[in-house]
């Protein structure tokens, strides 16, 4: 009953926001004509839909297409932070913690220099999910000793990807036109701001499926929880089980990273505090995380468009002004409940 409970309040914030969002602006839009724009979009008749062509462009060019990429972004992150929690054993993993978005950011960094543009302008994408993936095998293979995941390894394996990855993007700046220096800086930072459509239905769709499947291996992931041994004796394969699961958080890391740049730990805060919410089962914790992470960058956006009067912040500073802390305080409650770091 908890999940239900907490699905409602979820969609109702999620709701609020996109109306919330889509009013704010250079041009101020009534609530009213938000409602009426979406309801004649899906063909029902109303008389609140806005008459001025201005404000509905507005609304489905610039304001729709940033929303929706919002949405899509962070649900995609949330349910990888949720799954490499559950395949790592551990709360602290998230993809921008332990190095993935950054590796991914390298692979998208390493496009725009070279002018990669081949399957039809999809290069970028293709290469983020590319160097995302190969730092996320990196970082599980070298995290494991003796059967399980160690705390201090994983998160010195993260700071070390992080760190090849920033002189990996150091190297691109310099390498990079003043065009390609911009564009990486962009994914440095992390910004919802020029999103299309086109790009947005690619994440959607990345979103969706990764959900679809997150929501398919709860119940093994449930299993892993009890610890190793006792998943494989429950039929378990537990190695294809995290290779899978490493595969398609790679595939929401880099579909996420390559339109939108660098946005951290909002996989680390969203399946903590749902968990804390609803427990630790995984198949209403993903769901649930699907719809915090959308909520949380849609509130982050609007706020990074409102903070600054006149000035678009990237949201990839607020979002670590949010993580950051809490990232503090996961790894002190870590320390305190074993004793150590290890």
């Amino acid at each position: 009953m908890r999940s239900v409970w907490l699905y409602v309040a979820l969609g109702v914030a999620l709701v609020v926001g996109v109306i919330g969002s889509a009013m704010i602006g250079q041009v101020a839009i009534a609530p009213g004509e938000i409602v009426g724009s979406i309801l004649r979009a899906v063909g029902i008749p109303n008389d609140w839909a806005p008459t001025d062509p201005i404000i509905e462009q507005t609304i489905w060019v610039i304001r729709f297409p940033r929303i929706v990429m919002g949405l899509a972004v962070g649900a995609a992150l949330a349910i990888a932070g949720a799954i490499m929690q559950a395949i790592f054993g551990n709360p602290l993993a998230e993809p921008g913690v332990v190095g993935v978005s950054s590796g991914a950011a390298l692979g998208a960094a390493i496009s725009i220099v070279f002018g990669l543009t081949f399957l039809q302008g999809w290069g970028t994408a293709l290469l983020a999910f590319i160097t995302g993936l190969l730092a996320t095998l990196l970082i599980y293979f070298m995290s494991r000793a003796n059967g399980r995941t160690e705390v201090v390894t994983l998160l010195l394996t993260g700071i070390a990807v992080n760190a090849l990855a920033g002189a990996g993007l150091a190297f691109m700046l310099f390498l990079g036109d003043t065009a390609a220096r911009e564009q990486i800086v962009f994914w440095e930072l992390g910004s919802l701001n020029g999103s299309r459509w086109p790009e947005v239905l690619v994440v959607v769709v990345v979103a969706v499926v990764g959900l679809v499947i997150a929501v398919l291996l709860g119940r093994k992931l449930d299993l892993l929880s009890l610890g190793e041994r006792a998943a494989r004796h429950l039929g378990v394969n537990v190695e294809a089980l995290r290779i899978g699961s490493i595969v398609l958080v790679a595939l929401l890391t880099g579909a996420a990273v390559a339109f939108v740049g660098i946005i951290a730990f909002v996989g680390l805060v969203v399946p903590h505090i749902i968990r804390l919410s609803i427990g630790p089962a995984h198949r209403p914790l993903i769901i649930a995380s699907f719809l915090g992470g959308g909520v949380l960058l849609v509130y982050a956006d609007m706020l990074a468009r409102t903070i600054v009067p006149g000035a678009d912040l990237p949201i990839g500073i607020l979002t670590s002004l949010i993580g950051g802390p809490f990232f503090f305080y996961l790894l002190r409650k870590a320390r305190r409940r074993s004793g150590g770091w290890a």
